[in-house]
């Protein structure tokens, strides 16, 4: 029998990436990618484009059996009824419409109402939070909505040829992060569409983690596709109780769940995952950012960051850094700005401000997963996974901060693989997705540094006594 391949895309917030894959092993054969423009607002085509770019840098779909795509979480597309986008998509890390969010949890009773309904409590990323800001500051481009949908969900719409909107699919995964589509009911609820936007618009349908959603105009199959957190999840093979730690854009701490989460403090979101399970989530704005941030700063290279970083004590002798540099999803401050505690004629010094930088994202991440694991039991392993996890300060510095062992896998792009599995899966659908080789890990021991965690939350704690940490407003960028 031949060898069936299977691509899988990862279409994030930064760049388009391509791998394909032997459908039977997993085993990549080969790998494409192209980049995305900047900013919190992206008009689709540029998907699109970087897509069909990335698809000719991994040699075409020619000998492809079935594909997926897997995109970054929450963004809102607009389509007119003839399919044609509205205005330029606006990301997850577009925080305009924190006012929003706060309008409509305490329009539907608090933040209980919402976990209940929706397993979640939208927040400035949720994709309900911006329909309701679009409706309140672009009501002639509110007008012209025909249907909306996500990131992944309009390019399986393009992969397959149509611009009909009746033709918009999704998967439970990525609708579970929409904010009006509910992980334990299994179904949109409109009645928050209407709150959020005045009306409903056409929203894609639903499919179950194996379905089809049609043929590219080549002939392959277009699976469901799904979230990129869950499709990473899919990708390492994260099985129930496994916690995962992914060093992107955003941070994200996230672990399989059989059953749905209903968090009313809203740090822990109640997502589906890709495989008809959930997939409880806490994800943070910053991560690798912030340590990109500190390289410019400092006119280094991450490598030498890194070395930078792991030059100084630990807790860099009382410098801390809150790393809020384009406000925060958790803690939920979206107007934050960044803060330095600890200042003195000693700590000022790049090896200090280096430290300072690793540690302050790491104990974000750290609180994320404490936040997680207090709503879900899970084990005392992380399995760390994102660009920033190859950082040898973050390898060094993160089993101390998490107080757990750090597996790290080899590097491969695990949102894509995901997406891949997910397409050989619609080659042979089963009741699970087909087995694939585990990755090879390298095991970092876990211990304990609490005095860093303290002085981390003493700043933190300061900060949010400065009215300018978490003031709202109601304007647009």
């Amino acid at each position: 029998m031949a060898r069936q391949l299977v691509a899988g895309v990862d279409s994030s917030t930064q760049s388009c990436k391509v791998v394909v894959c032997d459908a039977a092993s997993g085993a990549v054969v080969r790998e494409g990618r192209a980049p995305h423009p900047d900013g919190t607002e992206v008009h689709p085509e540029a998907w699109w484009q970087a897509l069909r770019s990335a698809l000719d840098d991994v040699g075409g779909l020619d000998d492809v059996a079935a594909i997926g795509v897997a995109g970054q979480q929450h963004g809102l597309v607009c389509l007119d009824e003839h399919g044609e986008v509205v205005r330029d998509a606006l990301l997850w890390n577009d925080t305009r419409s924190a006012a929003a969010a706060a309008d409509l949890v305490a329009e539907l009773g608090g933040p209980k109402a919402w976990a209940d309904v929706v397993g979640s409590v939208p927040v400035a990323s949720f994709t309900v939070t911006k329909l309701r800001w679009l409706a309140e500051h672009e009501p002639e481009a509110a007008a012209r909505v025909a249907a909306i949908c996500l990131p992944h969900d309009y390019l399986t719409w393009r992969l397959r040829g149509s611009r009909d909107i009746a033709d918009l699919t999704t998967d439970r995964g990525d609708a579970s992060g929409t904010g009006y589509w509910s992980p334990a009911q299994g179904g949109y609820r409109q009645d928050l569409l209407r709150t959020a936007f005045g009306r409903t618009p056409v929203v894609p349908r639903v499919l179950g983690p194996s379905d089809t959603a049609g043929t590219t105009t080549d002939g392959a199959l277009v699976s469901a596709g799904t979230g990129d957190n869950m499709a990473a999840a899919l990708g390492l093979d994260a099985a129930p109780g496994d916690l995962v730690v992914s060093l992107g854009t955003s941070g994200t701490a996230y672990t399989v769940a059989p059953d749905g989460a209903a968090d009313a403090t809203g740090i822990v979101a109640g997502f589906a995952d890709a495989t008809g399970k959930f997939l409880p989530l806490v994800c943070t704005l910053n991560a690798a950012r912030v340590l990109d941030a500190a390289a410019r700063l400092l006119r280094v290279g991450h490598d030498e960051l890194a070395q930078l970083a792991l030059s100084a004590p630990p807790g860099a002798d009382g410098l801390v850094l809150l790393p809020y540099l384009e406000g925060e999803r958790t803690p939920n401050l979206p107007h934050a700005t960044g803060a330095v505690h600890g200042l003195t004629t000693g700590t000022t010094t790049a090896a200090h401000f280096a430290r300072a930088a690793v540690e302050g994202m790491l104990c974000g991440i750290a609180d994320a997963l404490d936040a997680l694991t207090g709503a879900h039991p899970a084990g005392e392993r992380v399995i760390l996974i994102g660009g920033a996890a190859r950082s040898a300060a973050v390898l060094d510095i993160a089993p101390a901060l998490f107080g757990r062992t750090v597996l790290l896998p080899e590097p491969a792009e695990y949102v894509a693989l995901g997406a891949a599995r997910q397409a050989a899966w619609v080659l042979h659908p089963a009741a699970a997705p087909p087995s694939w080789a585990t990755p090879r890990t390298e095991i970092h021991p876990g211990r304990s540094d609490a005095a860093v965690r303290e002085r981390y939350a003493s700043a933190h704690g300061h900060h949010l006594d400065r009215p300018a940490a978490h003031a709202s407003s109601t304007g647009a960028r």
